[in-house]
């Protein structure tokens, strides 16, 4: 029996994430606060996970609409 250990998670600062969402440091302690996204305390540093991150750029990403010629709703060429 073989005992696994966790594997690890990459851990951000918070200038860390913001620069990785390309925003100010002041919106993510923003999402922080109020507990929209995932984050560790380490004593009383605070640190975001890289999968947080990565969920978060996620939810928002919006997908590109078809093209005028293939929607349904679209006129006819």
């Amino acid at each position: 029996m073989t005992d696994k250990a966790p594997k690890p998670r990459k851990l951000l600062t918070v200038p860390q994430a913001a620069e990785r969402l390309n925003v100010k440091e002041r919106y993510v302690r923003r999402l922080i606060s109020e507990r929209r996204i995932t984050f560790v305390r380490v004593g009383r540093h605070v640190r975001v996970p890289v999968d947080a991150v990565d969920a978060l750029i996620g939810a928002g990403t919006v997908q590109p609409l078809l093209p005028r010629s293939a929607q349904p709703w679209g006129r006819a060429a």
